[in-house]
């Protein structure tokens, strides 16, 4: 090759490489494209996230306002818990049954309603059958016990507020006293009294079962034991001192109550056989002090007035039985008995001296007044709406000191 043809050849790579596009290391349309796709992927993923929250919110909302459109559901009662209302008003309740136009002289149950003297309505839920209902002491509520099912009976407290507590479940056996402040029960092969402390059951005595024994009051801090059920005669529980007093009195089959100066009222039965009403004398064992033969119901309810003057209780007269007063200061000799009304179920709800309230074999209200039926004049019943066989009324008994 001529050296002018080398030289041109050299000239023209070199030319060629000066002119010719240099690779850049990075393609600008390649780099915007890809940002853009990530912009994108990005702002897809925020998307899906906030509908996603959206969607969290209006069904949180969702469930929420459909708890709020269906009745709260009623907590479950264990022993020591308390139920309480339900601070959500949600839709609007049936009333609780009305006691028409009877103002009573003390708080009644009609089924789960509770009708106070001062004009509430409380509604009991998850409590029943109820058998028997009593004022706490300084109003603090009610002790109510159920009545017998194959589990036993219950002891329920219910605060002023309306919440309930149940205290006991599965006793046997369940009585009050009349202060509301001391309660006792049969468990298993024990025989059991607590204290009422604010709604609880505080200092707790036991003592062994004899045989087919049963709590059948209590007065103070003693308990009324009866023995055997199937046989006349009580005897006295006073835990400080042990185990029951023996051998119990012959001859009592019912204890009404008590009398202010401490002598108890009861039933019991002569060498005849006949029943008599006698004053019990507790420091004696239950030895009679007075007694009178009154044709008495050989069971049933019965109550001492708070003044400890008169006994409102079921026996024979007229033909049949019916609910008799008899003034406690006659016996010794011949006792003054009036009937009184139709026969009595369930307890004797003593209001004040003078007035008296229970209800009767067909589920009536029956209100009595002592002057009335002294001047012959018998208490008058009165249907309550809402009663029924399914709702039955029950008569809760003050609480007295």
């Amino acid at each position: 090759m001529a050296e002018d043809e080398l030289a041109r050849a050299v000239r023209e790579s070199f030319h060629r490489q000066v002119t010719a596009p240099r690779p850049l290391p990075v393609d600008p349309a390649d780099r915007a494209i890809r940002r853009a796709n990530r912009t994108l992927r990005r702002r897809t993923v925020t998307g899906v996230a906030l509908a996603a929250v959206a969607t969290a919110v209006v069904s949180a909302g969702t469930a929420q306002l459909g708890g709020q459109a269906g009745r709260p559901n009623t907590p479950t009662v264990v022993l020591g818990e308390q139920s309480h209302p339900s601070a959500s008003p949600g839709p609007a309740r049936p009333a609780p049954p009305a006691v028409g136009a009877v103002r009573a002289e003390t708080d009644l149950i009609v089924g789960t309603s509770l009708g106070t003297t001062d004009g509430r309505q409380l509604e009991l839920d998850g409590v029943g059958p109820i058998d028997r209902a009593q004022r706490m002491a300084d109003d603090a509520g009610w002790l109510v016990v159920g009545g017998p099912t194959a589990a036993g009976r219950t002891l329920w407290a219910v605060q002023p507020t309306g919440a309930v507590q149940v205290l006991l479940a599965g006793a046997a056996t369940i009585v009050v006293g009349a202060d509301g402040t001391r309660v006792a029960w049969r468990d298993g092969g024990h025989l059991l009294t607590a204290g009422v402390v604010g709604g609880q059951l505080v200092a707790t005595a036991r003592t062994p079962a004899t045989g087919p024994a049963t709590v059948a009051g209590v007065v103070g801090d003693t308990v009324l034991v009866r023995p055997d059920p199937a046989r006349p005669g009580h005897t006295l529980w006073r835990p400080a001192d042990g185990p029951p007093a023996a051998p119990a009195d012959p001859a009592t089959v019912q204890v009404y109550g008590s009398r202010p100066d401490g002598r108890l009222v009861g039933q019991l039965v002569d060498a005849a056989g006949r029943s008599c009403l006698a004053l019990l004398d507790p420091t004696r064992r239950l030895a009679p002090d007075r007694s009178s033969c009154v044709p008495l119901a050989a069971d049933g309810p019965g109550a001492v007035s708070p003044d400890g003057r008169w006994l409102l209780v079921n026996g024979d007269a007229e033909g049949g039985t019916r609910a008799l007063l008899v003034d406690l200061d006659t016996l010794g000799s011949t006792p003054a008995v009036r009937v009184a009304g139709p026969v009595a179920t369930g307890a004797v709800a003593w209001a004040t001296p003078q007035s008296a309230l229970y209800v009767d074999t067909g589920g009536n209200l029956v209100r009595l007044r002592v002057d009335r039926v002294l001047a012959g004049d018998r208490g008058t019943s009165t249907t309550l709406a809402g009663a029924g066989p399914q709702s039955r009324t029950v008569v809760v008994v003050p609480s007295r000191p």
